[in-house]
């Protein structure tokens, strides 16, 4: 870096953003699909008439179809552009106005430079919609939310997501990342996970229906991690499985007689922590 030219100066950018994932294959960078990352990239470069795309990291990374209501992401941009000196709500409106609503920018603000979007973070939070019925005309799954038959039982279900909290060995509920070894343990630790029903019914479907949520917050997560859990304890719910399987399966470390992970679009990641957040 040249402190001499200021075109050759950076400064550290926190933006938080939301999105709707159905229109993504994802939130992490691939060359050859349409990703959350890969827009951003690509419209901060075209904002800022950048040679390069700026390298992008995010706290953590959602599937193609998973949602995110508060995700962050840290890039280190010029302080001088060739447009202009950067200002925090000039490149919001900028940067949205680009976006068109694919990706919204919730916050954009200089950081010092050692914030890390991913390794400052202390906890991340993820949501995730059951309907509790399956009306004539809904189909099982919708882009918001996975509709099951209930009634459900939110108590099994809840005294099953208590034998997550705390720090666990996940790997029957997580998809192993590649390259890794299978004795590799994936632990992680839960920090709070509860079912509860909300008052107000499900409005979108051909019919109100009900619906719970599952609120869940770790300092991190492994693949697929919420999803298989959410399979598992709806399981519970129906009777299909009993309350003890989530911590019988923590112990074994097996995904025996398990149901396939939820869908995608139930999920949405609703808040990143930071030590200055509470």
């Amino acid at each position: 870096m040249n402190s001499s030219d200021p075109l050759g100066v950076t400064q550290r950018w926190r933006l938080d953003l939301a999105y709707d994932g159905q229109a993504f294959s994802g939130f992490a960078y691939q060359p050859q699909h349409d990703t959350v990352v890969g827009q951003l990239r690509a419209t901060l470069a075209k904002t800022l008439r950048l040679e390069h795309e700026p390298l992008i990291v995010g706290a953590g990374r959602t599937d193609a179809g998973v949602h995110a209501f508060n995700q962050v992401v840290h890039v280190d941009l010029p302080v001088v552009t060739k447009v202009r000196s950067l200002e925090s709500e000039r490149l919001m409106t900028s940067l949205n106005k680009q976006l068109r609503g694919r990706v919204q920018i919730l916050r954009a603000e200089p950081v010092e430079s050692d914030f890390h979007a991913r390794f400052s973070a202390t906890w991340r939070e993820y949501r995730y919609l059951v309907l509790e019925s399956k009306p004539p005309g809904l189909e099982s799954t919708n882009a918001w939310a996975w509709s099951v038959a209930g009634p459900l039982d939110l108590r099994a279900m809840n005294r099953a997501a208590k034998n997550v909290l705390g720090t666990h060995d996940f790997r029957a509920f997580c998809r192993r990342p590649t390259n890794s070894s299978a004795d590799e343990p994936l632990l992680r630790k839960v920090l709070d996970a509860h079912w509860e029903r909300l008052d107000d019914e499900w409005v979108m479907s051909p019919r109100h229906a009900p619906v719970v949520r599952l609120t869940i917050r770790a300092q991190s997560f492994c693949h697929n991690m919420v999803r298989c859990l959410v399979s598992t304890m709806v399981a519970v719910g129906q009777g299909d499985l009993s309350v003890d399987i989530v911590e019988e399966r923590l112990e074994s470390l097996s995904r025996y007689q398990l149901p396939q992970a939820a869908p995608a679009g139930g999920l949405a990641l609703i808040g990143v922590g930071y030590p200055e957040s509470k």
